[in-house]
């Protein structure tokens, strides 16, 4: 490695490193990169940290945050290069809105519960989109996970004035769901309301404080964590776990669930 391979642990020697890389002596795979090629690479890194986040991995954690710090930078020197905008650009403009949206903060309004903080922002939102004709909704990113984003639409609706008037009403609404979703006869029926039930539970867990999508990914890692127990369990037994009987199969569920709890 030469002398001037060596980057300051910065965001200028993160930048520095992607100047090389996609410059004329760079890589010629990096080279090649543009911001819609990066996104599910992006993407991918965001999860893996989400991941990291869940199990708590301390390294882990380091390690995935430093490639999507790496995937920022990348995209913001592509940006450069095309003479789009400057990492100067993106620092301005997010200092700036957090600075606005935090007058309790840099400014002379006072907040003492942390309570206050969602509708003074809400406030502040529709300030910046008086004049415009955007929706309060236009700021919910559509590429986000769909139960995240049927859980941040209605919240929003909400706090436009938008909602049930109690708790029983979002569960008459799910049951009103699950029996058209019985009722439906055709493959397009049964998709539609599926999908309306999903918006509606994703409602349920908003008013119940819960975030669908973290719910969700919980489930998903305990059925993981207990079907492989159950495949181990089989496999230490000398049984193939697809030819057991479903009675057998349900046993060994329920035993790895006790043994999931006893830990």
């Amino acid at each position: 490695m030469n002398k001037q391979d060596i980057f300051a642990e910065t965001y200028s020697g993160v930048r520095q490193l992607v100047e090389r890389l996609i410059g004329p002596d760079g890589c010629p795979w990096d080279k090649e990169q543009t911001p819609a090629t990066l996104k599910h690479l992006f993407l991918e890194e965001c999860y893996e940290l989400v991941e990291a986040i869940d199990e708590d991995d301390t390294d882990k954690m380091i390690e995935e945050l430093g490639d999507v710090f790496f995937h920022l930078a990348f995209q913001i020197q592509i940006a450069a290069k095309a003479k789009r905008f400057t990492h100067e650009d993106v620092f301005a403009n997010l200092l700036g809105k957090l600075v606005r949206r935090h007058p309790h903060v840099f400014g002379d309004t006072q907040m003492n519960d942390p309570s206050e903080a969602v509708p003074k922002w809400d406030a502040i939102k529709r300030k910046e989109l008086e004049g415009s004709d955007r929706s309060i909704l236009d700021g919910v990113p559509k590429a986000m996970p769909a139960l995240s984003y049927a859980q941040a639409v209605q919240g929003r609706a909400a706090r436009m004035g938008f909602d049930w008037d109690d708790f029983q009403g979002v569960v008459d609404k799910i049951a009103e769901e699950v029996r058209e979703l019985g009722e439906a006869e055709s493959p397009e029926a049964k998709e539609r309301e599926m999908g309306d039930l999903l918006f509606s539970m994703a409602n349920a867990a908003r008013w119940m404080g819960a975030e669908s999508e973290n719910a969700l990914r919980g489930s998903n890692t305990r059925f993981y964590k207990r079907f492989t127990t159950m495949e181990r369990l089989s496999r230490e037994r000398g049984l193939r776990f697809e030819d057991l009987p479903l009675d057998q199969k349900e046993a060994l569920w329920e035993e790895a669930k006790a043994l999931e709890e006893s830990v």
